[in-house]
């Protein structure tokens, strides 16, 4: 079974938060939450041109991941393939979950009064298609890597052949 993750080419990024707006499109999502993110480093100068360095937050789909066994409903889960997601029949909106992951990934949403985290656009995964943030990353910086191959990554990024 494959695991994912997201790589973002930081030589490539731009900033334009194309990903973040196409990610809340995707899934719908009001004003607030926000289950992708471009952040950058204060601008500095290197050899006297001026640079900045962008990074890629959402969910990390982690191996033994925090949210899932403290979910009181269950509505948190991590399937087969490594990708944890929340199932919306279950979910009461009580945030444990987000109290439990160091990284504070999932969102509440103030529309459905649930949480809301980044699960890969799985039902996009699950047709062989990328998820909204890879599809419409303006400069192709963002790429859906098969983990399991994650030892001969930077061979595959530099070819293109990491990306689904």
């Amino acid at each position: 079974m494959n695991r994912y993750m997201i790589h973002l080419n930081t030589k490539r990024c731009i900033g334009c938060h194309g990903c973040e707006v196409h990610c809340k499109t995707n899934k719908a999502l009001p004003v607030g939450p926000i289950l992708c993110e471009i952040d950058h480093k204060p601008l500095m100068s290197i050899r006297g041109v001026p640079k900045t360095e962008f990074s890629f937050k959402a969910c990390y789909h982690c191996e033994d991941p925090y949210c899932v066994p403290v979910c009181p409903t269950g509505a948190m889960i991590k399937r087969p393939d490594g990708i944890v997601y929340v199932d919306f029949d279950k979910c009461v909106g009580c945030m444990a979950c987000q109290g439990a992951c160091p990284w504070q990934i999932p969102q509440h949403n103030p529309v459905t009064n649930k949480a809301v985290k980044c699960d890969l656009c799985m039902d996009r995964v699950d047709q062989g298609l990328k998820p909204a943030c890879v599809t419409k990353c303006t400069t192709h910086a963002l790429k859906l890597v098969i983990l399991q191959d994650v030892d001969t990554l930077p061979k595959q990024m530099a070819s293109g052949d990491a990306a689904l």
